[in-house]
């Protein structure tokens, strides 16, 4: 079965990104019996807890990750008065049997990958907070190329925005973002809101390139190699897959399908010429654009998903529930603040959360069934 599959498989990376190898996984013959009794409910919880462990999807570079959230760590573990150690994983499986197995007790994930978790461990996790990112709680996928001459006309800086039900370019300018949910590549917050970003580059300030947008249809992707994120991905492959199929394209067999494992893996392949069309979340390339300012200039958006559900923080069942209240309202209140954004702004491009139960997420569920990515 692919549950059983994707536990056995997942199980190395995690240990391995948490300071294990391969020989710990093999040799740990009270991990894997844990595991293989992961459908039962939790009996027991500590009676006093001295460490979590909080576990992150990789959006970026693992190790740039790893450093990103170091502040979040500190302001959790000096609100709730334990150590909090944050991980990445390889992938987003990996969090999933993080989590089921006890190895993390709190877990950010990307949407699809919590609804697979709740289909391998029903009565192990638990969301206690929705993402919104920019006064919104859904997002969505957007489809990107670096060849104009796709574009129906020539690209203009702007964005793309499901209005009324139908996908619209919504225009900007040099001094001006578009009026669109997501923060643009190109914009930074200012004491009077957005601003065009400068950034250091090699001792030298640089104004990012606005973020470029033209219209064209999914079909000129046809016959074309795309780079997705992967299989797990939500935003870079399940929906955009989706999109492909409801505009009559076969993604397996009309597109040659290529993965990045991650959403700046996809805009790097992009940039570095590796392919000319790929999918993330909304506006990825502001991930690499510290080294690359022209990014938004030279990967152009040219279509977007459907709105998808934000992403979700949970946490293990079976934690005392004053402390689940507090990591919501520490992780809330931090985010509030202006060092708060910052960070979350880079490591996930969060702007704030609101409480959730595994309820919302019963579409999501309805969209992996119907792709048969996980079994019953």
């Amino acid at each position: 079965m692919k549950k059983t599959f994707l536990i056995l498989l997942s199980l190395t990376m995690i240990l391995t990104a948490c300071g294990g190898s391969t020989e710990e996984t093999v040799e740990e013959p009270a991990v894997v019996e844990e595991v293989e009794t992961l459908d039962s409910p939790a009996t027991t919880v500590a009676q006093t807890l001295d460490k979590i462990t909080f576990g992150f999807v990789p959006s970026a570079e693992q190790a740039d990750l790893q450093d990103n959230i170091k502040p979040l760590m500190k302001v959790l573990s000096d609100g709730l008065g334990i150590e909090v150690e944050g991980f990445v994983t390889s992938d987003y499986s990996g969090l999933l049997v993080a989590m089921g197995a006890g190895q993390a007790d709190i877990g950010a994930f990307n949407t699809l990958g919590y609804v697979n978790a709740l289909n391998a461990f029903p009565t192990r996790l638990e969301a206690i907070a929705k993402v919104v990112r920019y006064g919104s709680g859904s997002y969505h996928g957007t489809f990107w190329t670096t060849d104009a001459s796709i574009c129906s006309s020539d690209p203009v800086i702007g964005a793309f925005e499901n209005i009324d039900g139908k996908v619209t370019l919504v225009q900007g300018s040099a001094t001006s973002p578009p009026d669109v949910k997501a923060l643009q590549v190109g914009w930074g917050f200012g004491d009077s809101g957005l601003i065009p970003e400068v950034r250091n580059i090699d001792g030298v300030d640089v104004t990012l390139s606005p973020g470029y947008a033209c219209e064209a249809p999914l079909s000129v992707m046809l016959g074309q190699e795309v780079l997705f994120v992967e299989e797990g991905s939500t935003s870079g492959y399940l929906y955009p897959s989706l999109q492909l199929k409801n505009a009559g394209i076969d993604y397996t067999k009309d597109i040659t399908q290529r993965f990045a494992g991650s959403h700046d893996g996809v805009i790097s392949g992009l940039y570095n010429g590796d392919a000319k069309f790929g999918v993330t979340y909304d506006d990825a390339r502001r991930t690499i654009r510290k080294t690359n300012p022209d990014v938004g200039e030279k990967i152009i958006a040219f279509n977007i998903t459907e709105e998808i559900p934000n992403d979700v923080v949970a946490v293990r069942s079976d934690l005392p529930a004053d402390m689940k209240e507090k990591i919501y309202q520490i992780l809330s209140d931090y985010i509030a603040t202006d060092e708060g954004a910052a960070v979350m702004d880079e490591i996930y491009g969060w702007t704030g959360l609101v409480p959730a139960v595994n309820s919302e997420f019963d579409v999501v569920k309805q969209a992996a069934e119907e792709f048969g990515l996980y079994d019953e």
